[in-house]
């Protein structure tokens, strides 16, 4: 049996996400820049936690390969990401650009980095946002957030197709509003709530459903 990797592990949503598959008895790699107090819990209780791994850089990339050779992935789950929000006659370019190297490029750098990992019937999870849809854009704004998830989500369907005839299958996942740090806790669930129901989902995957864009509560939403 393969690991489970998560990336942005050490607080909100990929904290739970490390917390929840270790209570399942998975072997868990938990990436992070930096390791929190809640983190070195969890690696007590068998969490392995891989520091240093910045996804928006080529070396945080590296040092996470460096940790896995040899390991199958059974599950990928890039969660790393920041969130800015940026007005129209007040946008700050240089965050927008910051917000797409690490919400749409890292995660497929990460990917293709660590392919040879990745094994028949291994599932990657993008943890993305209902934001980048442009169907569902009804009050506009938020420039970097919504671009940066649009481009990781038509990137994740790139992959899903690409990785198809490997027998890897690929989903995109919205949490839900979540009462995390990078939202200022201001969301309706609790990161605990949106874990159980994105690890549901990704249980789900399969190479039928592969390429599909999900709300953690099931619903399938627009592109």
């Amino acid at each position: 049996m393969g690991c489970v990797v998560v990336t942005g592990a050490s607080r909100g949503i990929g904290l739970e996400f490390c917390r929840q598959y270790n209570q399942q008895g998975r072997e868990v790699y938990a990436a992070c820049r930096t390791i929190s107090d809640e983190l070195q819990e969890l690696q007590n209780r068998g969490v392995k936690v891989v520091t240093d791994v910045d996804v928006a850089t080529e070396k945080g990339v590296e040092v996470l390969q460096n940790a896995l050779v040899g390991q199958t992935i059974d599950i990928l789950v890039n969660n790393a990401g920041i969130f800015g929000n940026n007005q129209l006659g007040e946008i700050n370019y240089a965050d927008i650009e910051r917000q797409f190297l690490t919400n749409a490029l890292a995660p497929v750098r990460l990917t293709e980095a660590l392919l040879p990992q990745l094994v028949k019937n291994s599932k990657v999870a993008m943890i993305t946002s209902r934001m980048g849809s442009v169907t569902d854009n009804s009050s506009g704004a938020y420039y970097g957030y919504r671009m940066s998830k649009a481009a990781l989500n038509a990137a994740g369907v790139s992959l899903a197709r690409d990785l198809h005839p490997r027998g890897i299958a690929v989903a995109l996942l919205h949490p839900g509003f979540v009462q995390t740090q990078m939202v200022g806790f201001a969301g309706d669930i609790s990161p605990a709530v949106a874990a159980e129901r994105l690890i549901a989902r990704i249980e789900q995957l399969t190479l039928d459903n592969s390429g599909s864009f999900w709300h953690s509560n099931g619903e399938e939403l627009p592109w």
